[in-house]
């Protein structure tokens, strides 16, 4: 796939997809003879998983690291595993405080309709 098919399926700027791939937040992607970026399967895979843990908020030095040591194989198995659960503690802490928050804003929506209800009721009342 070209750069310009990539962008359009994972809903990325191509200007993204050359960053990603400079830092080392994807590896680097397959080139044709012409040295245009020819996107694999294996290079859509990275992509993919690339920015599914970024819409997480999973961080850009992790992932980074991530790539590099699956780069260097089999050896950095343990290491890479260790990174994911890593991420994963932070997300699972970042779930569970914004679940407090949405708890908080439903309480606080229900006394406002509490509320309502109410001063509705009143104005029943006044109408009598």
């Amino acid at each position: 796939m070209t750069i310009a098919q990539v962008s359009k399926k994972y809903d990325l700027s191509q200007d993204t997809l050359r960053y990603y791939e400079r830092i080392g937040l994807i590896p680097a992607v397959t080139r044709n003879k012409s040295g245009i970026r020819d996107y694999s399967e294996t290079d859509l895979g990275w992509v993919e998983f690339t920015k599914c843990m970024r819409s997480a908020g999973i961080q850009v030095e992790a992932l980074i690291e991530y790539v590099a040591l699956f780069q260097k194989g089999d050896a950095t198995i343990e290491a890479r595993k260790q990174i994911l659960i890593e991420q994963r503690d932070q997300l699972t802490a970042k779930i569970e405080e914004m679940q407090r928050t949405l708890d908080r804003l439903n309480h606080k929506i229900e006394r406002y309709d509490e509320g309502l209800w109410k001063a509705e009721r009143k104005l029943v009342r006044t109408a009598d």
